[in-house]
């Protein structure tokens, strides 16, 4: 990655979801080390404070189909404002969430530059669902179907009214809970899923291939990353909310990181879902403090 500039966001916003503890999760990775990490890899490390999210007891709740709505719309506004700054400052922005909720807001802030953003979702979910879809009225389940431009009027007009994403230009990459209404989306608009199937079958260097290589043919003008730390398998990172049994490796996920590094095409990342409160001894905010070191450049030699 040629800029060598990183803006730091912390989106400590839990209201996504259901369980506690979330929004603990970007003091928990900047606890783990993450400003050091970057420094040593020879980057100008800014960070930018956290977005701030209001306490639980004052969210007022008004629609079972999305929960906490106002204060989602609200948090996301904000972030992709700063996102669209940071990105206008000629920095890479690198939030830290949260939930996964906070992706309608950093592609929202990154759609003002990049008009044909690739995004790598890295996740045991697709984040696909829609208010009418949604089993559980979540709305971190819904971020990327909500950057297509489907959804609440509130959600898919952050920042202006076209949509976020191309549907095309997403790749997911780990995905083994998948709900009906997102499966006939995926099938409806050309979704390229890669589970958990696909990454045994084929080994995640093929998959790493294949999915930068598209992003090449695509002609992509940016690429961003959204990993989801529910992506890896439970054992590596105990400290998610909707842990999926059989994820990705530990070893696996650093592989993709550096080929995400090597290609030369990322221009921004997000790294969400870390709950200090489910978690053993800093066990997942430490993996994605790792992760992150591999993909802005850490080697072993």
């Amino acid at each position: 990655m040629e800029n060598k500039n990183i803006s730091i966001i912390g989106v400590p916003c839990d209201y996504g979801q259901q369980r506690r503890g979330v929004d603990m999760g970007p003091s928990a990775i900047r606890y783990a080390g993450l400003q050091d990490r970057l420094k040593t890899l020879g980057y100008d490390v800014a960070d930018e404070g956290n977005i701030q999210v209001v306490d639980f007891d004052e969210v007022e709740q008004q629609d079972h189909r999305l929960l906490n709505l106002e204060e989602v719309v609200r948090v996301n506004t904000t972030l992709a404002e700063k996102v669209d700054t940071v990105v206008k400052n000629n920095r890479t922005p690198l939030v830290l969430g949260g939930d996964h909720s906070i992706a309608i807001g950093t592609l929202a802030g990154l759609s003002v530059k990049y008009k044909n953003l690739g995004v790598i979702w890295f996740d045991a979910h697709a984040d696909l669902n829609t208010p009418e879809t949604t089993p559980s009225g979540n709305i971190h389940g819904m971020p990327l179907a909500t950057s297509i431009g489907l959804g609440h009027e509130r959600l898919t007009s952050i920042l202006h009214s076209e949509a976020k994403i191309k549907a095309e230009n997403i790749i997911i990459i780990g995905g083994r809970s998948i709900d009906d209404g997102e499966r006939v989306l995926i099938k409806e608009r050309g979704i390229k899923v890669y589970t958990m199937h696909e990454i045994d079958r084929l080994g995640m260097t093929h998959v790493m291939e294949e999915t930068l290589q598209y992003f090449k043919t695509q002609q992509v003008d940016g690429l961003h990353l959204s990993l989801d730390l529910d992506a890896l398998d439970p054992l590596y990172t105990p400290g998610v909310g909707t842990p999926v049994a059989g994820g990705i490796t530990y070893r696996e996920s650093h592989l993709a990181m550096e080929m995400i590094q090597e290609s030369g095409l990322l221009t921004s990342a997000e790294f969400v879902e870390v709950n200090p409160i489910l978690d053993e001894r800093n066990k997942t905010a430490d993996a994605a403090v790792a992760l992150i070191g591999s993909l802005f450049g850490e080697t072993l030699v």
